[in-house]
């Protein structure tokens, strides 16, 4: 497996953890009474390195491997 197709779910995995314990952090904050912290659009950056690595896995698999032939 390329290394952009072995990083398209870890990085998943990742965005989704991060986005879990900020939402767990902000619900156990507002349980205290204290302000929540600002919501990071964690999502969203998930969701654009994942769209842009899977680009770079198709570019890779398209155009460069049938040349280089690793």
């Amino acid at each position: 497996m390329c290394v952009f197709c072995a990083a398209i779910p870890a990085t998943a995995t990742l965005g989704t953890n991060l986005n879990t314990k900020q939402n767990k952090a902000r619900r156990d904050a507002a349980a205290r009474g204290e302000e929540p912290a600002s919501a990071k659009p964690i999502l969203k950056i998930t969701l654009v390195a994942v769209v842009l690595l899977g680009a770079c896995s198709v570019v890779y698999h398209t155009l460069l491997f049938p040349i280089l032939r690793i």
